[in-house]
This record gives structure tokens, C-alpha cells and sequence, in this order.
């Protein structure tokens, strides 16, 4: 029988997974350092096939980073014809299934393992060994197919950080245009598409995380800046007391979310989310709050520099082409991913393709 993502599974809910975490009151909105915590993530894909070929791609974590996320093990079970783990020419990781020609469901069981913690960078001291290296700031300063650095991209970043005097400076400047001049539209697909020079173009600056964030890579980008989006899932509440800004119940099948980072010579890679900025103001009770309520200042403040390590990342790659598929790139891999037939499925529609993503906390 096939899955229905609108429907959680039944592993407990919210209860169970609120009893496995530490308990923490709500406070100010400060992620520090405070230890690893190991999550795993099992994917359970169930796909009706007609008797034809199918193909299942179902991402899994591959950034490892010593001070906030290490990558673990994968596993699958499945009655595919083949099954690879493999990794792209990005670093992407994810678990490729075929099936030939036959009757019966398709299906594929991926679960993995990663450690992540609350990660911050201190902005008032920089070490001068934090560099990066010319290949891999070629890389993230780079044009993709839907984040270009010129024209309007490039204008509209020049004109926030005409007089910056520094890096940081025009890191931060970018940051609060983004937050200032966007909004969270619910209505968006999925967690949005990403296509910065139209969202300028036709003025229309609202969306979710993989517009907003992404928003803010292509401006950065535009005046020299190396930075990144970064794609994974919510695992777990936030400890801050954030209803909006964590997983709410051990079925995370929805629970994606893009973050970003910008590289700063002397200061690494900094992290930056002010589209959960833009998600506390439309999603966090009472849903009445404004940029100038006390909850949202915090958490825009909080989130130039630090986030909390309830989320688990997949990868920073773009224009992502999946071995095998008959279907175009993918302006990201955050969903997973179907062909039927040599047709691609739409992710977002359980009718068309039916998954559920469910985590639980190990021991550290």
C-alpha cells in the first residue's frame, strides 16, 4: 500500500521525541557549542511502477565540518535491481535505486546516521589562518543556472554594500536587506525554487528558505563573497523555545530547510538563516509578531553568526544532474527523487510519489 506523507507515522509523535532530548528551558536565542548530538534519518520510499523502469535518488548527509556536523554511515534494504551508494562531482551524496521492467511497488529503505551540535562564530576576533583556498573560492563565488552574479543581482548587491568597509560589513549589510525586504510566503512550494534574478526582476521578494537563503548567496556572490547554501532537515525542537524554527514530531517528511554560510577571510565560513528570521515572523506564536517584537529581534541577531544544531545537513550543492535520470538538473538536491517510466516525479505530490522521512536521537 503506498505511503501518504500527510499522514505522520505513528512512532509516538511529538511526546516521544520531546522525551529523548535533554531538557533545556526556553531562553534568549544563543546557540553555543555544547556537545554532539547523533540523529538518525531512515527514508522509506514506496513508488507504484506499472510494470515499467524506475529510478529512486534519496539524498543522505555528506558534510562533514570538525566544529558542527560529521556525516555517518548509510544502510539500505530494498527489492531494487541495483543500489549504490554514490557521490557527485559537488560532494553530494545519495543512494541511487533501479528497478527493471515487473509488477509490484518499488521499494527502498535508507537510513543514516549524523552528529551535528549549535555552532557560532566569534565575530570579534579574526585568525588570520582562516583562509580559503583559490579553487574553492572560485567555487562559491561562481554563477549557477538560477543564482547569476551579474545584471540585476550584481547592481542590486552593489548598491547594499556601496561604503562597506569591510567583508564582514557587507556580509551584515546583505543579511539585513534580506530580512528587511523579504517575506515568508506559506503558499510557496516545498521550501521554493531559488531563481534570485526573476525574484528581483519582478520585485517579488517572498518565498521560503531555498529563495531567501538563496537570495542571499547570489548577492553575496555578486560582490566577491564566497558562500553557500546548504541543504538538510530538521531533526529535532528547538531548546530555545523557537516552535517555528524545529522539528515538531519524529516524522520529518517536510521538514527541510535550507540554511546559508558566507566565508569571511579571518573568521571561515559564517552562518547565516535570515529566512528563519522571516519564519519567526509569519510562523511563531501568537503569528503576530513583527521584525520589531522582542522574539524576532533575537532570533535576527542570533542567526548572523550562530544556528542551533537541531538540523542535519545534506550538501551545498547546485545544478545537481543525477546519474542515470532522463530529466533535467536540479537547481538543488534536498527531496527525494523519482523517475518512472523515463518521466520524473513530482516530489511534492504524495499522489505522484510517496516517501516518509523519520529521525530519532542516539547516544552520543
Amino acid at each position: 500500500m503506498a505511503l501518504d506523507r500527510r499522514n505522520a507515522m505513528k512512532l509516538g509523535g511529538a511526546a516521544v521525541l520531546a522525551a529523548a532530548l535533554p531538557r533545556i528551558a526556553a531562553a534568549d536565542f544563543a546557540p553555543r557549542p555544547a556537545g554532539w548530538r547523533r540523529f538518525e534519518i531512515s527514508t522509506r520510499v514506496e513508488l507504484s511502477r506499472d510494470g515499467a523502469m524506475a529510478q529512486v535518488w534519496v539524498p543522505v548527509p555528506s558534510v562533514t565540518e570538525g566544529d558542527w556536523m560529521q556525516a555517518g554511515d548509510t544502510q539500505w534494504t530494498s527489492n531494487a535491481d541495483e543500489v549504490t551508494l554514490k557521490t557527485d562531482a559537488t560532494g553530494a551524496r545519495f543512494v541511487h535505486a533501479v528497478w527493471s521492467k515487473g509488477e509490484g511497488a518499488a521499494t527502498l529503505d535508507v537510513t543514516s546516521a549524523a552528529s551535528t551540535q549549535n555552532r557560532a562564530v566569534d565575530l570579534t576576533a579574526s585568525n588570520p589562518a582562516q583562509t580559503l583556498s583559490p579553487e574553492e573560492r572560485a567555487r562559491f563565488t561562481a554563477p549557477t543556472k538560477l543564482v547569476p552574479t551579474d545584471g540585476i543581482v550584481r547592481d542590486t548587491a552593489e548598491e547594499i554594500t556601496a561604503g562597506a568597509a569591510s567583508d564582514l560589513e557587507k556580509a551584515r549589510r546583505i543579511y539585513d536587506w534580506v530580512v528587511d525586504s523579504t517575506e515568508r510566503n506559506p503558499a510557496t512550494r516545498g521550501c521554493g525554487l531559488g531563481d534570485v534574478a526573476s525574484m528581483l526582476t519582478m520585485g517579488d521578494l517572498t518565498g521560503k528558505c531555498a529563495d531567501l537563503n538563496t537570495l542571499y548567496v547570489g548577492l553575496a556572490r555578486a560582490v566577491g563573497l564566497p558562500a553557500r547554501d546548504v541543504y538538510g532537515v530538521r531533526v529535532a525542537p528547538s531548546a530555545f523555545g523557537y516552535k517555528s524554527l524545529g522539528a515538531g514530531s519524529p516524522n520529518i517528511t517536510k521538514a527541510q530547510h535550507c540554511r546559508a554560510d558566507v566565508f569571511l577571510d579571518g573568521f571561515g565560513w559564517v552562518p547565516v538563516d535570515p529566512a528563519d528570521v522571516r519564519k519567526v515572523v509569519l510562523e511563531e506564536p501568537p503569528k503576530t509578531l513583527t521584525l520589531q517584537s522582542p522574539k524576532v529581534k533575537d532570533a535576527r541577531r542570533t542567526l548572523f553568526g550562530a544556528w542551533e544544531g537541531n538540523w542535519i545537513a545534506y550538501n551545498v550543492a547546485h545544478d545537481v544532474i543525477l546519474p542515470g535520470a532522463t530529466g533535467g538538473e536540479l537547481p538543488f538536491l534536498m527531496y527525494p527523487q523519482a523517475e518512472v517510466g523515463g518521466e520524473r516525479r513530482d516530489e511534492l505530490d504524495p499522489g505522484s510519489f510517496a516517501y516518509t522521512i523519520t529521525t530519532r536521537e542516539l547516544s552520543a
